[in-house]
């Protein structure tokens, strides 16, 4: 296993952003709606009490009939960082807001996930590796 990093310098300083192959769209399925069939293709999900939210490929939702106007990016941040580190997820979503990109971070186990608007992808990514570069100085 890699070795974690725990302080805001090192998650940031080692974070080497990566844009995710495809396009994404965000959709929630309240408990009349079988999701059954959308959760196999899903690249996470999460109950809340309205419903089973999954971020799903862009086409599985257009196929399923779901609202696609809001397609998503994912960068992926390519640290390993501790769940229990403090200033990772400030500094990503400053960057960006500072950059007027709108972002959903999502944490899982090895990495985090940052979903961007498809059409601010590479602004995105730009400012994460700027921020990056201006950590390892």
């Amino acid at each position: 296993m890699p070795e974690i990093a725990h302080s805001a310098a090192a998650m940031i300083s080692g974070m080497e952003p990566h844009l995710r192959a495809g396009r994404f769209v965000f959709v929630s399925v309240n408990g009349e709606q079988d999701a059954s069939d959308l959760q196999h293709a899903a690249i996470a999900t999460f109950r809340e009490e309205e419903g089973l939210s999954l971020i799903l490929p862009f086409d599985v939702a257009a196929d399923a009939g779901f609202d696609t106007t809001q397609p998503m990016a994912c960068i992926t941040l390519n640290v390993y960082s501790a769940l229990s580190g403090v200033g990772l997820t400030a500094a990503v979503s400053g960057a960006l807001g500072a950059s007027d990109i709108p972002c959903n971070i999502v944490a899982a186990y090895h990495h985090d996930h940052v979903f961007v608007p498809l059409d601010a992808k590479d602004r995105a990514l730009a400012a994460l590796q700027t921020l990056q570069s201006s950590a390892k100085s």
